[in-house]
């Protein structure tokens, strides 16, 4: 593989995201958070078989569920 990394990407995440990141970047001894996401798109992308139907919002792919109000689900006074 190429390491010449010549393109930057730039995510938004929830707090949950986030603290599944470090978590997993943490237990694995990661060096960085971005080595720690290249490493989970590596295992995603040898299982995915992801179907993007065209009109499908990107929001429908996050990593935890989503409430009518976004990334809620779980906060607290937040129970349905």
């Amino acid at each position: 593989m190429n390491d010449l990394r010549a393109e930057r990407l730039q995510v938004m995440l929830s707090p949950e995201e986030l603290a599944a990141i470090d978590d997993f970047r943490f237990k694995h001894r990661m060096p960085t958070r971005a080595a720690a996401v290249r490493e989970l798109l590596k295992f995603g992308l040898a299982v995915a078989d992801v179907d993007a139907a065209a009109g499908v919002k990107s929001s429908s792919f996050g990593v935890f569920g989503r409430g009518p109000d976004g990334h809620t689900q779980g906060a607290p006074g937040n129970e349905d």
